[in-house]
């Protein structure tokens, strides 16, 4: 008789999930080629998608193949199983998984039983009941949605060149953007970059015909980098003729129509919902403790409170931010539903994540092992902005940079965050290129409907144009 291997099952693949199991497969290098241990990693994609990167390459300034870290070339010691998880026991420690295979086959999803479970799906877009959004609005949190809007913004520079609607022409070339943290910001700013720099090629465009229109409930915009840096921010979006909407909210955008809550209306063929994330769906089915934010409750060692072999770390983690309770400030204050203080939580940003990671890894590793669990403890070192081409902002262990320098320590940050040499050695050398040559603004937008051509051919379709 044969004894089961110890499985440490990885739900998401992402910054937590990958980060975690490329530590752990380093760590127990020496279990898993005995094969008395086994690392499992769930993810829908094949992939880790590092966001940081998103609005430059859709503003064409990286290739999308290298924004993204293949799993299985990066965890060559795991068993990387591309399909989502649907239910997790955490009593029996079993989880239930579908995979393509199992769709295909009829047969049922599958039961993976774990011995340690590491939960780290992520986030998912926080969507509001905006009439319209659903129909209309193009999100940003992937890379098909990056490459996506790239496409459709220079679409509608063709649409508007060629069109001889005025109506038509004003909707073409007004960009909504609603959600003034990182991801609206950076992905605005690369955009209206890539579109004004793009009119040169089109006769009868100019870039003050391009209008950019930033939308923000709050008071503020990038408030990770601070309230100085902020407003710097905000000046120099202005400055570039952006329209920058404070404390508005989108009411609705029905027909391709922004209404906003200070009344004004703004015909537009392309709204950007940035406005935040919430917490993956899965966490809500495992029965699990959660916050008031939808989030697992976390001990210092990340473990889910309550539970001695599940482990959170991440966006789907609330974490006691140790460093901040010493310091007295960081990302808590106020009360939770019960009426009970709230007390400082780590931000559910990378810098975190990849750092949970770490952690993570090492106290499972040590609970394998028959060692001790650390807390986890990092103060928090600040916050990069881009603003575009050699713009930025930044806010670093107290020092705050604005203009070239904030943007190169943007790129020279990143650069030694994103996973594998590999794809810091392609993301460099694009960058380099990039410098020499011109920007390309070509659209592919038929990757979208890859068979479109061909169905027309055959005459069971029409083009994608004509929907």
């Amino acid at each position: 008789m044969t004894n089961e291997p110890e499985r440490i099952l990885v739900v998401g693949g992402g910054y937590v999930g990958m980060y975690t199991a490329l530590r752990l497969q380093r760590k127990l290098r020496q279990r898993l080629r005995k094969g008395d241990v086994q690392i499992v990693v769930v993810d829908p994609e094949p992939y880790m998608t590092y966001q940081p990167f998103l609005p430059e390459a859709a503003a064409g300034s990286i290739s999308p193949r290298h924004v993204v870290v293949p799993l299985r070339r990066t965890l060559p010691d795991c068993q990387v199983v591309v399909g989502e998880v649907k239910t997790i026991d955490p009593e029996a420690r079993v989880a239930t998984v579908e995979t393509l295979a199992t769709a295909e086959e009829g047969s049922g999803p599958l039961e993976v039983t774990w011995t340690e479970l590491v939960l780290a799906p992520g986030s998912v877009s926080r969507t509001l009941p905006v009439p319209g959004l659903a129909e209309h609005g193009i999100g940003f949190k992937n890379v098909e949605e990056a490459i996506g809007l790239r496409n459709h913004v220079l679409e509608q520079l063709d649409i508007a060149s060629s069109t001889r609607d005025p109506d038509v022409r004003d909707a073409a070339l007004t960009f909504v953007f609603v959600g003034g943290g990182y991801a609206g910001v950076e992905a605005l700013a690369e955009l209206e970059d890539m579109a004004r720099y793009a009119c040169r090629y089109y006769h009868n465009l100019k870039p003050e015909d391009l209008r950019f229109l930033l939308v923000e409930a709050s008071d503020r915009i990038l408030p990770e980098v601070g309230e100085d840096m902020g407003r710097y921010a905000l000046r120099e979006l202005r400055a570039r003729n952006i329209d920058v909407r404070l404390e508005t909210r989108l009411e609705t955008c029905e027909k391709r129509v922004a209404v906003l809550s200070d009344g004004s209306r703004h015909p537009s063929r392309t709204l950007v919902w940035t406005a935040g994330v919430k917490p993956h769906p899965i966490l809500a089915a495992t029965g699990l403790p959660l916050n008031d934010r939808g989030r697992l409750r976390c001990t210092a060692q990340l473990r889910v409170d309550g539970t001695d072999h599940v482990w959170a770390a991440g966006d789907a983690a609330a974490v006691p931010d140790l460093a901040a309770e010493r310091n007295g400030n960081g990302n808590g204050g106020g009360r939770n539903a019960d009426g009970s203080e709230r007390k400082p939580e780590c931000a559910p940003n990378a810098q975190h994540a990849v750092r949970q990671a770490r952690v993570l890894a090492d106290n499972v590793a040590a609970v394998l092992n028959g060692g001790e669990v650390a807390d986890y403890r990092h103060a928090y070192a600040g916050s990069v902005a881009s603003l575009g081409l050699h713009k930025g902002v930044a806010h670093v262990y107290g020092r705050k940079l604005k203009g070239y320098p904030a943007w190169f320590m943007h790129r020279a940050y990143h650069l030694s965050r994103v996973p594998t040499f590999n794809r810091k050695a392609r993301v460099l050398a694009e960058w380099t290129l990039s410098g020499l040559f011109k920007r390309e603004i070509v659209s592919l937008g038929s990757l979208e409907h890859p068979r479109a051509e061909f169905e027309l051919a055959a005459g069971t379709g029409r083009h994608p144009e004509a929907s």
